[in-house]
């Protein structure tokens, strides 16, 4: 038996997929690290032409309710989040370095995310509502805001007030109808 976890693609269903840093180290600690995951996380989805249904980024750790992208799988999608992010990241750092500092680094990690992450299909509407409420609730429950609406790395603002974010949300029925189209 693999301990492996078992993905399930080309089911035209949702992916809750959650991925840790490294180690559980806050990668994603600052508001500056969580925009450009933000950046990076759209422009991948632009690249790859998948659905954002929901997100949240926390300092250690993000969620993401997402579609298939296409006729690639989410494995490729998350290969592109990670590396966009990782690289990014790790030149910020390297460019701030002195000299001083060099020894001091090179003992840390230049690993910014565990090598595998968290895939779950989400296949009716009360799981998928169930998986945006935990997405949503998860800044309030660690004790980072007081209300859902207080953390703006999420997608609960697009949700509640309609308001645009800096990744593009697109309701599951929506967004359903566009993936079922057929191709010209």
């Amino acid at each position: 038996m693999s301990n492996h976890p078992r993905r399930c693609y080309g089911t035209n269903e949702l992916h809750f997929i959650t991925c840790s840093c490294y180690r559980r180290q806050a990668w994603l600690d600052s508001p500056q690290r969580r925009d450009l995951f933000l950046v990076v996380f759209e422009a991948v989805r632009q690249r790859y032409g998948f659905v954002v249904v929901g997100y949240v980024v926390m300092p250690d750790h993000i969620h993401l309710l997402i579609s298939e992208p296409g006729e690639r799988r989410s494995l490729r999608v998350m290969q592109a989040i990670k590396q966009g992010f990782s690289r990014r990241v790790l030149k910020s750092l390297r460019k701030r370095r002195v000299a001083a500092q060099q020894e001091l680094f090179a003992l840390g990690s230049d690993h910014v995310w565990q090598r595998r992450f968290y895939d779950y299909n989400v296949w009716t509407a009360r799981k998928r509502i169930e998986k945006l409420r935990y997405m949503h609730r998860n800044p309030v429950v660690r004790g980072l805001v007081q209300e859902p609406e207080q953390w703006p790395w999420s997608s609960y603002r697009s949700y509640a007030f309609g308001e645009e974010g800096a990744v593009r949300i697109n309701q599951w029925g929506e967004a359903k109808m566009k993936t079922e189209m057929p191709t010209a």
